[in-house]
This record gives C-alpha cells, structure tokens and sequence, in this order.
C-alpha cells in the first residue's frame, strides 16, 4: 500500500474519533463548563453502548436517533465527525508523519469547535481558547528557535487588541461590545499562526463579518447577534491555508522587500 493511502487511512480514523469526542465537547462545554458527564440522550438519559459510539456509522445506523426512545440526535454530529477526519487525513498526506501535521489537525479541531459553539450559543468554552493557546505555545516550544517566540509574539498581538477595542467599546457604549471569549481565542490563533498571522486574522474576520452582517444590520429591525469568533475561525483558517500568499502579496503591493 503506498504510503500516502496508508497514512490518510490512518488520518482519518484518528480524525473521526477526534470528532466523536468534539461532538461531546461542543454539546456540554457550553451548558456546564465540563466534558463530563458522558454521552447520554437528553430526553430519557440513556447512555450509548460502545457499538451506538463509533464514528459517522453509529449515526447512520441508528438514523440519528436514540436507540431507545428515538428521540433525534444532534444533526451536525456525522458532519464534524466526517469534516476531522478529511482534516486529519489531509494533514497526514500533506505533511506525513510530522509534527506539523499533528499541529495543523489540532488548530483545525480547536477552530471547528470554536465555530460550532459560537454559532450554537454564541459561547467560546475557554476549554478551546485557553486551552488551546497552551497546545500552541507548547508546539512552538517543541520546535525551538525563532518559532516560540514567535508564538508568544503572536499570542499577545492576537489578544492585545481585540481586548483594547472591547473593552473601550464597552465603555462607549455602556454594555459589552464584545465578548471576553473572542481576545482569548485570539490569542490561540496568535500561537499557531504568529503575530503577522493573528493580525491578518483578525482583518479578515472583522471583514467576512462585516459583508455578512451589514446588510442584515441595514434590512432588520432586530437586534442582530454577531458570532464574531465564527468569523474569526474563518479568517484563521484562511490564513493558515493561504496567509504567506497574501501577506507576500500585500507587500508587493505597497513594494516592499519580502
């Protein structure tokens, strides 16, 4: 078998239950700041044998409901399950049996999470941020050199000011402008990405947020809630993907040296 097969194979049953455990962690971070208790319905409390728990196919056999009072599951579970393991054996090909690509699969698995919880109920759990920017720092200290500290760089750009413009913001307006989640989930991204990398997050967050929502603030007469860390787990992820691009591109731009 080549390699590469071999390796994605190995990607994604590792992803897929790195997502099983995601989905625990998304459902119940938000509702009692732990991961515990274990997997249970929400309706009649019973708790899934280790045959209703295998990834992706578990759901599918049981057509997303409880196996015993079938009451529905949560939809998105066979989603996340599926998107870590593409993501998981997609750092597993792209980088092979490296420290990058274990690097790469946790960011991309902290920032899903991120994105699930913020859009479900506009919580960031400190589980992934804090918790997060810790696997970050650690990572960069692994590989030694400039690389740790520029994660410290970065985690203080990322969280300096998102934290400055909240809190001025909140003393303008006389209520909480933004939430304490989002300067400490930028931080994470700081650690991974670098203080270039947080800043240019950040831009393209505060931009992708402002396409969607502007309009929406123009049209409705509703008081419209911004998941803003959505926003900013979509620029991450774009700058992770193609930042040296843009960034190299920028600097063209204006002419400057690389």
């Amino acid at each position: 078998m080549n390699d590469s097969v071999l390796l994605g194979a190995i990607g994604a049953v590792g992803g897929a239950v790195v997502g099983r455990f995601l989905n625990g962690w998304i459902v119940r971070l938000p509702e009692s700041d732990s991961a515990k208790p274990g997997s249970r319905c929400p309706k009649c409390g019973h708790q899934p044998r280790w045959m209703d728990k295998v990834p992706i196919l578990s759901w599918l056999r049981l057509g997303g409901r409880c196996r015993v009072c079938r009451h529905p599951m949560h939809r998105f579970e066979p989603l996340v399950e599926l998107a870590m393991a593409v993501l998981w054996a997609g750092m597993a090909v792209h980088f092979g049996c490296t420290l990058e690509a274990l690097g790469g699969a946790v960011f991309g698995t902290l920032l899903t999470g991120i994105v699930m919880t913020d859009a479900r109920v506009q919580i960031i759990p400190d589980e992934f941020s804090l918790g997060g920017l810790v696997l970050g720092l650690l990572f960069a200290a692994v590989m030694g050199g400039p690389a740790a500290t520029d994660a410290l760089r970065g985690a203080a750009v990322g969280f300096g000011p998102l934290w400055l413009i909240g809190g001025l913001a909140s003393w303008l307006l006389k209520k909480d402008a933004l939430g304490g989640g989002d300067p400490k989930m930028m931080a994470m991204v700081g650690a991974f990405l670098g203080w270039q990398g947080a800043l240019l997050t950040i831009f393209l967050g505060a931009l992708t947020g402002t396409l969607v929502f502007a309009p929406l603030r123009l049209f409705s007469k509703r008081e419209v809630l911004i998941p803003f860390g959505v926003f900013l787990a979509i620029g991450a992820a774009t700058t992770y993907l193609v930042g040296p691009e843009i960034l190299a591109w920028y600097r063209g731009y204006l002419g400057v040296a690389p």
